[in-house]
């Protein structure tokens, strides 16, 4: 992407809470059917993409103060 860093930074976290949003969608459904490795799993990448998130937006606000 090119252009403004810190607009693009902030886009990439929204795209990053959506994919997250879709994760967790999935995770009641293997819980009621007892799959708890796979519901563990996405448990697990559903914070792991919280945290992408979270750390893409503070890239974004420091990208912007650098500018």
């Amino acid at each position: 992407m090119s252009g403004n860093p810190s607009v693009s930074l902030s886009v990439m976290a929204d795209h990053v809470d959506r994919y997250q949003q879709e994760v967790g969608d999935f995770v009641p459904g293997f819980q009621l059917t007892e799959h708890d490795d796979v519901a563990g799993a996405l448990v697990e990448a559903e914070r792991s993409l919280r945290s992408a998130a979270r750390l893409l937006r503070r890239a974004a606000k420091l990208a912007a103060h650098a500018h």
